[in-house]
């Protein structure tokens, strides 16, 4: 079998225009008739630009000069835009991001669904920095610089990039990347520990620190000091999620927990359990889906993919009563425990996978009169194709991913008899190309 060809990568700037943006909000340009996607370039810029991938359909590249700039480019606000993987968008004014995002999730509704919505809704807006309070770090041991890097990857890179600070990050963490660095420097294992993953509650922040080996005496000691002087508390995490543990309980200890002061509700969730990345659009989010369903006291409810009862409880407020449905058993255990703490005792919750699931669940025998959706990526298909239908009057469907939103609607507007009432995008994640959702269908 003969070696694969490696395509030479022209060398060099070269010039462009851009014509448009792509999903992933990459200027997209043609030179010779062939597609080349432009990091950093804004559509309508001139752009002096060098290539970084080539390949049979398309080619890659980075605006290294902006010989006509846009009116939608801004100053971007972290030193380390460009460099580090954390970001994609900062060069983009922030409104701008967001009627990016709102093309996308109509272009998707007209092309995978065949529907469009009777109304657009004005997006949901939030902090632009310092709005991160869940994220994932690498960790690296380099030798040659006898330091420890910790933080997003580099762009285009394996690499972990060399940054003291982030400005996405909630501050508490973000300005505290050069201190973990020190941290880990002390530690025995430095070079066995690849990531420690970030969860921030209105009560501290729980840092889960992944080892490939254990810690010694002195290395716990040197944690403990740290969680202690900083106000973080560590969890270790030596295998799966399931070997997660603090790394010493004390007696004023007390579980994470974000407020949802609009509904007199505490949600109590562990570090690792899936929790949205924005608290403040989450807030506003919340509101708007019960606004959307317009629940009242009459209602049944269904919420499907409840997670830890984000949605579920702060319905229950103002429903009859509401059941959450979620694969998770461990999520479950918290949505029941939460449910009990905020003393909200019209709901239920169900183990079930949405995915691949018996229509004989308890959950599917019992009458609804409107659904709530909050599905994965990979959005839900399968629920709505086999869930009965004929009495739900309304369906809110939060969505992380335009695409799938899309082809859902093109099932309940084409195949359910449901109508898209209304559609808008909520900024869950500023200067990322990621798209957040809602959705209302009515009959």
């Amino acid at each position: 079998m003969g070696r694969r060809h490696r395509r030479k990568i022209p060398q060099g700037l070269f010039t462009t225009n851009i014509e448009s943006l792509s999903h992933e909000a990459r200027g997209v340009a043609h030179i010779d008739g062939k597609t080349i996607f432009v990091e950093n370039a804004l559509a309508g810029e001139q752009v002096e630009f060098n290539y970084v991938n080539t390949r049979s359909k398309y080619d890659e590249g980075v605006a290294e000069n902006i010989i006509n700039a846009s009116e939608q480019r801004t100053e971007p606000g972290c030193e380390y835009f460009g460099y580090c993987g954390g970001c994609s968008l900062q060069h983009m004014h922030a409104d701008a991001q967001l009627e990016h995002k709102q093309s996308v999730l109509l272009e998707q509704f007209t092309h995978l669904g065949n529907v469009n919505p009777k109304e657009v809704l004005p997006p949901l807006k939030g902090p632009l920095f310092g709005y991160r309070h869940k994220a994932r770090l690498g960790v690296k041991y380099v030798i040659k610089k006898e330091r420890v890097l910790v933080g997003f990857r580099e762009k285009r890179s394996p690499f972990i990039a060399d940054i003291k600070h982030c400005e996405v990050l909630h501050p508490d963490i973000g300005y505290k990347i050069s201190d973990l660095q020190a941290l880990i420097e002390t530690i025995s294992i430095k070079d066995k520990i690849p990531q420690i993953e970030v969860a921030v509650s209105d009560n501290g922040i729980a840092l889960v620190m992944r080892h490939l080996e254990e810690f010694t005496e002195d290395d716990l000691s040197n944690l403990k000091d740290f969680e202690e002087q900083h106000n973080f508390k560590f969890y270790l995490q030596p295998g799966g999620y399931d070997s997660v543990h603090r790394l010493a309980s004390s007696s004023n200890d007390c579980e994470l927990f974000y407020k949802l002061d609009d509904h007199d509700i505490n949600i109590y969730f562990q570090p690792t359990d899936f929790t949205q990345i924005n608290v403040e659009i989450n807030k506003q989010m919340i509101n708007l889906a019960i606004e959307l369903l317009e629940v009242d006291k009459e209602d049944n409810i269904l919420d499907l993919f409840c997670g830890v009862g984000n949605f579920t409880l702060p319905i229950a407020r103002k429903a009859k009563s509401v059941v959450g449905v979620e694969g998770d058993e461990g999520l479950v255990q918290r949505a029941k425990n939460n449910a009990i703490k905020n003393n909200i005792d019209n709901v239920e919750f169900y183990v079930a996978d949405l995915a691949d699931f018996d229509k004989d669940y308890d959950f599917m025998k019992k009458p609804y009169d409107k659904i709530l959706l909050d599905p994965a990526r990979t959005g839900a298909k399968e629920i709505i194709s086999a869930i009965n239908m004929k009495n739900i009057k309304r369906i809110v469907y939060v969505s992380c991913n335009p695409a799938t939103l899309a082809r859902d609607a093109g099932i309940l507007v084409n195949e359910k008899g449901f109508k898209l009432k209304k559609a808008g995008v909520m900024d869950m994640f500023p200067h990322t190309a990621h798209v957040e959702s809602i959705a209302v269908f009515t009959k």
